[in-house]
């Protein structure tokens, strides 16, 4: 699992501020900021249709091209009220051999037992912070859940690192777990 790198290409915006977002974004483009390392911010605008394809991917970090040429880590998404258009977008430039701490998805492997047993499997998270360098943050970490029964549960700690990424969130935290249905143990105590 290596990190998942997307190209964005990128234009320096001239104009800031409310209005001349909105007419960006009519335009088919998102508007950026790019900062850090103690460099100038750049204030930049990126086509709307390569944000969702980068964000569709679970792409962390990007590759600027166009006005600049940079490798950045998607910092912050803005999203419209509904949560389905991208308003803004926060890059940080980095170093590909700097650590950084991100928020990584989980991918559960497997069928619960508990889960054929009549048990209901409930996420209790759905991506864990990691510490790793920048060039090697991965595009999700697996968690198997062949062997959860009845009243199981998972934690962060159980998760599969790969060499060189650590853990950030804390290892005991409940990721999943399988619950008994509602009603079980009455029907039992009735009988």
């Amino acid at each position: 699992m290596s990190a998942n790198t997307e190209v964005l290409n990128v234009q320096l915006r001239d104009q800031t501020g409310t209005a001349a977002s909105v007419r960006l974004r009519r335009s088919g483009m998102v508007p950026a900021v790019l900062y850090g390392h103690g460099e100038e911010n750049r204030h930049l605008a990126v086509s709307a249709v390569e944000v969702k394809t980068a964000l569709r991917h679970h792409s962390k970090m990007v590759t600027l091209q166009g006005a600049v040429s940079d490798t950045a880590l998607v910092s912050e998404v803005q999203y419209d009220h509904l949560g389905i258009h991208v308003l803004h977008l926060d890059l940080v430039r980095v170093n590909l051999k700097e650590k950084v701490e991100v928020e990584v998805r989980i991918v559960l492997q497997g069928d619960a037992i508990g889960v054929r047993s009549g048990g209901i499997l409930l996420e209790n998270m759905h991506q864990v912070k990691v510490r790793c360098s920048a060039a090697e943050i991965p595009d999700f970490l697996a968690l198997d859940i062949n062997d959860i029964d009845l009243g199981g549960h998972k934690t962060a700690g159980h998760l599969v690192l790969p060499a060189g990424v650590e853990l950030v969130t804390p290892a005991e935290v409940m990721v999943v777990h399988v619950e008994k249905p509602k009603g079980s143990d009455d029907a039992v105590a009735g009988a």
